[in-house]
């Protein structure tokens, strides 16, 4: 049987290079999206290395000139698909909220949002595909691709992390492993804390980021190597890329000249501010900051994205005699840290005590009486040191008695009282891991990506840059057994999807 599969290619370039290896591992037919920089488009309409059958490019087919988006398309589509646009739309990156460069429209928005569905539908309906191969969505339209295959029943290849360091999964959803409805069933190993807490702390979960950071946590054009070649482009991407509208080369040095004053005075705030001593023996509750602009807010958490009104809410609804500690995100450098306005905001909120980056979490979580996240790894990490957690998002974790979901604003209270009363079962967890080990296999994505940023895009500082096959060939070359690996895996899955049908 010949299988018909779509890849979404971007920048980051796995997918691709999976597909290299998959070709010829597998009957099928390769389809692809590429959604990729001007400078990136033209390997992508010359490589020879994969077999696609047909490529379609994304940012071709999306004019931004076209100006009477069709409501009743649109309306129909939310219906058909059960997709709320407007609330991935909003919580868009580029669109609203964090782009410097470019303030898009109403009328921009519906448009672009017009054109991408009109292009999912016409690929879906013209391939009929039986296999989506993803990396985890970031961008708001790859999450409704996404979407909408789930929707039509095209099985979803997503390759993303499971909230615990170096490892990856091939799941249909996001960090939740396939086989989640089978918790109830799956044998436990009879492994005591400790020895749970060792298989979290081999995995390295905070370690992985902190690495990342320092390898890549400068400014993208911190490198004079990076500045020179900037100056040097023919700058199309910025006319033909709605995500660049507006990064001009005059517009992107201000803002990087500028972003790096905010960051050194933003770090020089926190360094005076936050605190860096607290009293571990006073009962407390622990809030773990998420990173902004991030798909754990922004896609997970699509309604609870301003954490500082959510630490306020949790301030509200805490017993009287609990302090409510809150640590800023190490990994929110990424991001230039926050205006100092919003952690004088969250330091001015009666009985919130706003921690240094660098203080160890792992500290409050084993201090604290109860941990909270938005979304994100903290409240699994919680239950290793037997304490209960609160999210705000489907984590897959959450389907450990000791982890609660807040799914309306009014019952937090609530909840809080009951999780506080709740003790962590060793046997739950212990469930939890041995099914997610079924999952999971050897693959640190960190590290792979920071391979493929140093290879083609200057460490990270450019990447709207150019690609040739010699520097593709060398990293197949040089990550061969690790790709043949992750490829095995995806064949793992679809022969496993295979035999449910």
């Amino acid at each position: 049987m010949t299988h018909k599969i779509i890849v979404w290619l971007g920048a980051d370039f796995t997918q691709y290079l999976i597909s290299y290896f998959l070709q010829n591992s597998i009957d099928c037919e390769l389809y692809a999206i590429v959604d990729t920089t001007s400078k990136i488009k033209p390997y992508f309409e010359n490589q020879t290395l994969v077999n696609f059958k047909k490529i379609w490019f994304f940012h071709d087919r999306i004019n931004i000139k076209h100006q009477n988006p069709d409501l009743n398309y649109l309306k129909k589509f939310e219906e058909i698909y059960d997709i709320n646009i407007w609330k991935l739309a909003i919580n868009e990156r580029i669109f609203y909220r964090f782009n410097d460069y470019h303030k898009f429209s109403r009328t921009e928005i519906l448009s672009i949002e017009e054109q991408s569905c009109k292009l999912f539908e016409e690929i879906i309906t013209e391939i009929k595909p039986d296999y989506f191969i993803t990396k985890e969505p970031s961008f708001h339209h790859l999450e409704l691709f996404y979407q909408m295959c789930l929707k039509n029943e095209i099985n979803v290849l997503m390759l993303s992390p499971p909230n615990i360091g170096k490892s990856s999964m091939v799941t249909s959803k996001c960090r939740i492993p396939d086989n989640i409805k089978n918790y109830e069933s799956t044998s436990i190993n009879n492994r005591n804390f400790n020895e749970l807490r060792n298989f979290l702390e081999n995995l390295e979960t905070s370690n992985v980021f902190q690495k990342y950071l320092l390898r890549h946590g400068a400014s993208k054009l911190s490198t004079l190597t990076a500045v020179s070649k900037f100056l040097k482009l023919n700058n199309s991407t910025e006319k033909t890329n709605y995500p660049y509208f507006g990064r001009t080369k005059y517009n992107v040095l201000k803002n990087e000249f500028f972003n790096y004053l905010k960051r050194e005075k933003r770090k020089s705030f926190i360094d005076k501010k936050l605190v860096k001593h607290v009293n571990l023996e006073n009962k407390f509750i622990y809030f773990s900051l998420g990173v902004d602009m991030e798909r754990n807010l922004l896609i997970n958490s699509p309604l609870y994205t301003n954490q500082t009104e959510m630490i306020r809410h949790v301030a509200k609804s805490i017993p009287i005699d609990y302090q409510l500690f809150v640590k800023e995100n190490p990994s929110q450098a990424s991001r230039d840290w926050r205006d100092e306005a919003e952690y004088d905001e969250i330091i001015s909120i009666p009985n919130v005590t706003l921690i240094h980056p660098k203080f160890p979490s792992k500290d409050l979580i084993e201090n604290s009486s109860l941990v909270i996240s938005i979304s994100g790894s903290t409240g699994f990490e919680a239950a290793f040191y037997e304490k209960p957690s609160i999210i705000f998002s489907e984590l897959g974790y959450d389907v450990l008695p000791s982890v609660f979901r807040v799914e309306k604003l009014n019952e937090l209270s609530d909840i809080i009282r009951i999780a506080l009363k709740t003790k962590v079962d060793v046997n739950d967890l212990d469930r939890y891991v041995s099914l997610l080990e079924k999952e999971i296999f050897s693959f640190n994505s960190v590290d792979f990506t920071s391979d493929i940023k140093d290879e083609l895009f200057l460490g990270g500082s450019l990447h709207d840059n150019k690609i040739s096959e010699k520097q593709i060939r060398k990293l197949l070359t040089k990550h061969e057994s690790l790709l043949k690996n992750l490829t095995n895996e995806h064949i793992k899955k679809i022969k496993s999807l295979e035999k449910k049908q």
